[in-house]
């Protein structure tokens, strides 16, 4: 089987490092061109200094007309210009790893439509699909804690909170990513008016149209560089036994996704792909669901 030719735009950052460390070993993947301006001509190892020795590739400023697919590891609000800057081959698949297209509202451009690609509840629209946009990460967390209830009706107002590693912000730097700052230190931020609670809300009605709850999330930055934790709380008059067989047989063909009935911690899955959740009823109806998931 021949190779899937990559490309990829914004190679530089935290995001195109992870890509590239996953897809240079991938059996079926051939990443034929990195593209950053700022970087053109340096080896990549140079920015991904664990790269040496994994790969000889070179960034470089032009984009490929030969790729099959190209992954946009772009900031918030950049993919949208990019495209509409530069000659994208419209032969490519596009899979954007920002926020610009995963809104329903905001999933065109041109004549390119975006699937949202969180593969537990859309993998047989993503198997099709010639564009996709990759869900967030505090949203991937979040909602992999509660589709399980909301594809049976039962979820109704929402508690979460969740904190995350620094690895989040990217590699800009700000105030509030200095390790000065992060070290010893946590700060809620973006109090219920978090970016991801649109793509949330979204999916949980693909699953629960009737949904009328409110999901109040509050957000947190940790001392810690990668990872997330999720803490939901709803009522629920599930037993336990029936909520471990609802989570279990949901995810029963979801390859990374597990359910665990004993305390979960973030070492767990730090540097996998894997999402591990705990739920504990407490008497009489308060449900919590424990998650964690790398970023």
């Amino acid at each position: 089987m021949a190779k899937i030719k990559v490309g990829i735009i914004g190679g530089a950052g935290y995001t195109g490092g992870e890509l590239i460390r996953i897809l240079i070993n991938h059996p079926q993947a051939d990443i034929i061109s990195i593209f950053s301006r700022s970087n053109a001509g340096n080896p990549v190892h140079q920015v991904h200094p664990d790269l040496l020795g994994d790969t000889d590739l070179t960034f470089d400023d032009n984009i490929s007309q030969q790729a099959d697919v190209i992954f946009l590891c772009l900031g918030h609000g950049e993919a949208r210009k990019f495209l509409a800057a530069e000659n994208i081959p419209a032969t490519a698949k596009l899979i954007d790893l920002s926020n610009d297209f995963r809104l329903k509202q905001s999933s065109s451009f041109g004549d390119r439509s975006f699937v949202y690609g969180l593969p537990e509840i859309n993998k047989e629209a993503i198997r099709s699909a010639s564009n996709i946009a990759n869900p967030g990460c505090f949203a991937t967390a979040i909602q992999l804690g509660l589709l399980p209830l909301a594809s049976k009706g039962l979820l109704n107002d929402i508690y979460t909170t969740g904190i995350t590693g620094s690895t989040g912000a990217g590699q800009g730097l700000s105030q509030t990513s200095h390790f000065s700052w992060r070290a010893n230190n946590i700060q809620a931020y973006k109090t219920l008016s978090h970016q991801h609670l649109g793509e949330i809300g979204e999916s949980i009605r693909q699953l629960q149209p009737s949904m009328k709850g409110q999901l109040n999330f509050v957000p947190w930055r940790g001392d810690f560089t990668r990872g997330i934790f999720i803490s939901s709380q709803i009522d629920s008059d599930l037993s336990q036994q029936e909520l471990n067989q609802l989570y279990e047989e949901f995810y029963a063909d979801q390859p990374f996704t597990h359910l665990s009935t004993e305390s979960i911690f973030l070492k767990q899955v730090v540097n996998t792909n894997k999402c591990i959740i705990q739920v504990e009823k407490s008497a009489p109806r308060r449900l919590y669901i424990l998650l964690s998931t790398t970023s």
